[in-house]
């Protein structure tokens, strides 16, 4: 292990990466099943369903399995979300288009997956890639790791742990349970659902309080150990309170992979027929907007995540940058391949990056844990949404501390930050909120007599996200 990742260099151990790996796998566990829900609209346990599920978890695998080993960092992969339901929107609009069914629309969008990450291959190979990441201006770079900070809190508070009950659905804690006038109020919206949603509160809260008060006892996996005591006070919640059991899954699943149904929807099942009927115009245009959200979620992520773990130089470079970005490429190859949509590097390894994990084997625990859903999937799921989100509100509260390294005094500076802080919760868009931030700084620097400090690259990038905003269709 330590010829392989150089633990000793990165100040790690074993132990601490194996926990780091767990800790990671933990809080993104949940895109094993919600992608190929949100891929198949919600088609559980049909042939696309598994192939899509079987996808999902050997994409990811091979892409933390190339980060582990050519990269030698501790970021962990996935289907992007965001991504993911954007693909869901373009083979819905393909079937429309065509007439053809979902899944030979299916199959005719994984082409384009495939040409995405292709592309991909060859930019990180010539390292065009690194140095778009290289043209982001300082100041712009520095509020990425906030602006993710506030993303994973809002996605902790906000997105992640939804409550159903016979009034609608989902209910989520911070804008239906703290945002109501008063606890009737929510009662009465809830139904039945409020006793359900008192537990996901009282789990969230009581496994973030852990979490710091671990950490700050200087605990190592205060997060694994934190999302463990809430996961067994969900548990114990839903057997006593709720009357539920939370194992009940278990006891019907299937822990056999269904290897034949991927090989009859998605394996290498590429229908070029059906690409030519959606027109060449239409393709070219997916193929770049699918490349500028990807490119930019993945620079985010990577960025974000290695300044808070203080991976980068003075400059704001992370080194075996090309590398990393180059395993994001390969991850997506795979998962058009296998029947998956965009593979890129998740926001959630930085809970991972905060247990400890510095190197690649991080990333090799999770994809080996990935690798190994594919039999125990079933295990997977039982992960209570609210134990995760008290891992992301503590990561994100910590990479917030980022923004003491922006200089408040400097507009040039401070203002695509302020919009970056904002643009990246609310739309959900790591890659985005960059380019909202990138125009922005454009924008400032040209009208202030400033062009010169611009850069051309940059100057491209903001021309692209304007395109991208306002004239692609």
């Amino acid at each position: 292990m330590e010829k392989l990742f150089k633990l000793k260099q990165n100040g790690t151990t074993v132990r601490t990466e194996l926990i780091a790996g767990l800790t990671t796998f933990m809080t993104m566990a949940y895109i094993i099943a919600l992608n190929p829900n949100l891929l198949t609209n919600f088609d559980t346990g049909s042939a696309l369903w598994n192939g899509v599920f079987l996808a999902t978890c050997i994409a990811s695998a091979v892409g933390m399995f190339c980060m582990a080993f050519l990269a030698n960092k501790p970021f962990a992969m996935a289907p992007g979300m965001g991504l993911n339901s954007f693909f869901a929107v373009v083979v819905g609009n393909i079937v429309g288009l065509t007439g053809m069914t979902y899944l030979e629309s299916f199959q005719a969008g994984l082409i384009i997956i495939l040409v995405e990450g292709i592309v991909f291959i060859i930019l990180s190979i010539f390292n065009i890639r690194e140095k778009i990441v290289e043209s982001i201006p300082l100041g712009v770079r520095l509020g990425i790791a906030p602006a993710i900070g506030l993303m994973l809190m809002n996605i902790g508070l906000g997105s992640n742990a939804g409550v159903y009950s016979e009034t609608g659905g989902p209910f989520f804690a911070m804008r239906d349970f703290f945002g109501a006038l008063t606890p009737s109020v929510a009662q009465g919206a809830m139904g039945s659902g409020y006793a359900a949603m008192l537990l996901t509160v009282a789990t969230m809260f009581i496994g973030l309080f852990v979490i710091i008060v671990l950490a700050k006892k200087g605990v190592k996996g205060a997060v694994l150990y934190g999302m463990l005591v809430a996961s067994v006070i969900s548990w114990a919640g839903q057997w006593i309170f709720l009357g539920t059991n939370p194992f009940a899954a278990l006891a019907t699943a299937s822990f056999l992979p269904p290897f034949k149904d991927m090989a009859e929807t998605t394996l290498f099942k590429f229908n070029w027929q059906g690409l030519v009927e959606i027109g060449w115009f239409t393709v070219i245009t997916l193929i770049v907007t699918f490349c500028i959200i990807d490119m930019f979620d993945t620079i985010g992520t990577l960025v974000g995540t290695a300044s808070r773990a203080g991976m980068v130089d003075e400059e704001g470079n992370m080194p075996n940058m090309r590398e990393a970005l180059l395993s994001d490429a390969v991850g997506t190859v795979v998962g058009a391949c296998t029947g998956t949509s965009t593979v890129t590097t998740f926001v959630e390894s930085a809970s991972g990056v905060e247990a400890g994990g510095r190197t690649g084997l991080t990333a090799l625990t999770t994809g080996v844990l990935f690798l190994a859903c594919i039999f125990i999937a079933p295990i997977a799921a039982i992960i209570p949404p609210a134990a995760t989100s008290a891992a992301l509100i503590y990561v994100g509260i910590l990479m917030l501390q980022g923004l003491k390294n922006v200089d408040f005094g400097d507009m040039d500076q401070f203002v695509p930050v302020a919009i970056m802080l904002i643009g990246m919760p609310v739309s959900g868009s790591i890659g985005h909120a960059i380019g909202l931030g990138l125009i922005s700084y454009t924008f400032i620097k040209v009208f202030s007599g400033k062009f010169k400090e611009v850069s051309v690259l940059t100057y491209i990038i903001s021309a692209l996200f304007l395109i991208k905003f306002f004239l692609v269709v």
